[in-house]
């Protein structure tokens, strides 16, 4: 039957293939499965129906952050709520995946909330752009949440959600990253251990007088500007955190010198917003300073001492940078010339001025009220550091550096690795499957190490509360107030000793600021609380000064009254509370010399992350480098490690943001 065609090429003759060998078409019947459908398949239906009615809490939308919130998304958590206080920069592209170039300076919670509404248009997305320390975000609204995510980058903003969290007893499930290495922490009051309840790295200090006299490297001149120079004349006097003090015995002459110079710039302070602000500053600490320290000749034998610069003359000389100030402040890549740093110095006083005039124009009588402290994402502090570093840099002969790289160096700043921001966002999620279905014996504490011997990721049972924790390992309780009456004197004799049960104990009661009322302190109790800078949400530690039996310590959250109490201005949560005693410690024996095996015991629960790992000696070795590696995660935006000092800048840990 085959022949050929004209053109020489072969003809094709289809196969014949029997009806019966046709697989027959199945018409698709209803509609098409929704992701719902699939999660309910996943999940099962019970636990898919609480991920759907849950309304849970995110505090942070950066790189954990945006990870998250697309898994919280697409897992179809009914609301989530988004608070972040910072904007979008060109450096979080490469991972904070929700952002793009048109983004840059946006909200990263407006923004975020954006993009992620397309990805489940069933799921209600609020966003906050807003610092989660503000007045608005009080006790009782974290009490409306399910669940907390911490997606967060610095101490003290961990602690504080943590703490709230804690007062409101709502579930909070901690993460972090540092590198490669990842976290992620279940807590729950009373159940697990809280993100206190270990302590963290202690900061990184430098000498005072290298830091306030000889410095050499460019970090020397960042902390002087962020720890000193800003907490003099806009914060809280010295921070002592900063400084290492340990040789200050021998260098007695040199620190009265600084304490001196310090006072001097108290009183400059009292002329924020004058029309001699700027130079009066100026003068002070780069040429009244600057000509003291040459005058101490022994001290540049071997180096070459620094040059005072005029300010006037400086001024002058920025002309042309000052016609350019608005593109200069906003070009943070390319390291300012020594006037361009002059006219960023005095934008960023005129903005911080601002500040201080509008807080004592809302009440606050003295400068001393209006505290500003640092924060590599407040535009106004960053200038105001890099400004300055740089020109004290230029005195003393040391390379200036970029805006970018001051804020990477002052806010402890790791670049951060996308993998493991999505890996740790996974691990959150699942974690939170656990705290929905109330299994919290089976959450677990887990640490991201790529490079353990044993295993990439290191879990281990979730750590039961410390005993000794300041900040769990208390007795919570709240109290409702009626601010504009309410004395020390009701919280103490009314509330404390009749409501809680103290009676005559002795009883001391503090707040972060210090210690308000003790058997001796007592001129406090004829003023109101507002007077002691008590207001809703502060929380006070009530100590028992007993020998015997003492009371734990107790926490106070206040909450100011929706409604006038009519009899006292202060009510409890209810009238029968009962507050336990302090655990009395038992002596440890001791034999030969050494501990006993009830000693070693002692100290394996003081330290639960030193226990024996259930998987044998290779799972405990990798869980405890993957610790070690971890206590870097949620180190505070303000820690200043440097891990190479020998280089002319330093090699600094810094962490995501």
């Amino acid at each position: 039957m085959d022949s050929a065609t004209g053109n020489g090429s072969a003809s094709f003759t289809a196969p014949i293939v029997p009806v019966a060998a046709v697989a027959p078409v199945v018409p698709i019947i209803g509609p098409s499965q929704t992701r719902d459908s699939f999660n309910a398949q996943t999940l099962g239906r019970s636990l898919n129906a609480h991920v759907k009615q849950s309304r849970v809490l995110m505090v942070g939308a950066g790189g954990i952050g945006c990870e998250l919130l697309k898994n919280l998304v697409l897992t179809g958590f009914g609301e989530i709520h988004i608070v972040d206080l910072d904007t979008i920069d060109l450096s979080n592209l490469n991972r904070q995946f929700l952002f793009r170039q048109e983004h840059i300076k946006k909200s990263k919670a407006l923004v975020a909330k954006d993009v992620a509404e397309k990805f489940n248009p069933a799921v209600r997305i609020v966003a906050h752009h807003a610092n989660i320390k503000d007045s608005e975000f009080s006790i009782e609204w974290f009490s409306s949440f399910t669940i907390v995510f911490n997606a967060l980058d610095n101490l003290e903003a961990r602690r504080h959600v943590n703490k709230m969290c804690l007062a409101a007893d709502v579930p909070l499930i901690e993460s972090g990253t540092t590198g490669f290495n990842g976290q992620v922490q279940v807590i729950k009051k009373g159940v697990t251990a809280c993100y206190d309840c270990t302590p963290k790295e202690t900061p990184k200090s430098f000498p005072v007088c290298t830091i306030r006299s000889t410095p050499s490297q460019p970090i020397h001149c960042i902390v002087w500007g962020k720890s000193y120079l800003l907490n003099e004349i806009f914060g809280t006097s010295e921070d002592e955190s900063a400084f290492d003090h340990s040789a200050d015995a021998e260098n007695a002459q040199e620190i009265e010198e600084l304490r001196r110079e310090s006072e001097a710039l108290r009183k400059i302070r009292q002329s924020v917003g004058s029309p001699d602000f700027h130079q009066m500053l100026f003068d002070k600490v780069f040429s009244t300073d600057i000509v003291r320290l040459r005058s101490m000749e022994d001290m540049w034998k071997t180096r070459k001492p620094p040059e005072p610069l005029d300010y006037k003359a400086l001024l002058e000389m920025a002309a042309d940078a000052m016609a350019a100030k608005d593109a200069v402040v906003k070009d943070d890549q390319r390291v300012w010339s020594l006037e361009e740093n002059l006219v960023v110095l005095n934008d960023s006083l005129d903005r911080l001025s601002k500040r201080v005039l509008a807080t004592r124009d809302a009440g606050n009588s003295s400068s001393q009220e209006a505290i500003i402290v640092f924060d590599k994402d407040d535009d106004d502090t960053l200038d105001f550091v890099a400004a300055s570093a740089n020109i004290r840099s230029t005195l003393f002969g040391i390379d200036r550096r970029s805006k970018f790289d001051i804020k990477q160096m002052a806010g402890n700043i790791i670049p951060a690795i996308a993998t493991t921001n999505a890996i740790v966002a996974g691990l959150c999620v699942l974690e939170a499957f656990r705290v929905l279905k109330g299994e919290y014996d089976k959450t677990k504490e887990v640490f991201l190490t790529p490079f353990a011997p044993a295993r990439l990721l290191a879990s281990d049972k979730c750590r039961q509360p410390n005993p000794d924790c300041p900040v769990c390992g208390v007795f919570q309780t709240r109290a409702y107030v009626d601010l504009s009456r309410a004395t020390l004197y009701d919280l103490v004799e009314d509330f404390l000793k009749l409501q809680l049960g103290y009676g005559e104990k002795e009883i001391s009661v503090s707040n972060e600021v210090g210690i308000l009322y003790d058997p001796d302190e007592t001129d406090n109790l004829g003023k109101k609380l507002s007077e002691l800078g008590i207001k809703p949400d502060s929380f006070l530690t009530i100590t028992d000064e007993d020998d015997e039996d003492p009371y734990v310590n107790v926490v106070v959250a206040i909450q100011e009254v929706k409604e006038s109490l009519e009899d006292k201005p202060i009510k409890g949560v209810s009238s029968a509370v009962k507050i336990p005693t302090k655990p009395k410690k038992t002596p440890v024996p001791e034999a030969n010399g050494h501990g006993s095996r009830q000693q070693s015991e002692a100290v394996a629960e003081v330290v639960p992350a030193k226990r024996p790992h259930p998987d044998g000696p290779e799972d405990a070795a990798a869980a405890k480098k993957a610790k070690t590696a971890a206590s870097l995660v949620g180190r505070d935006d303000d820690d200043i490690v440097v891990l190479d000092d020998s280089a002319g800048g330093g090699a600094i840990v810094i962490d995501d943001d």
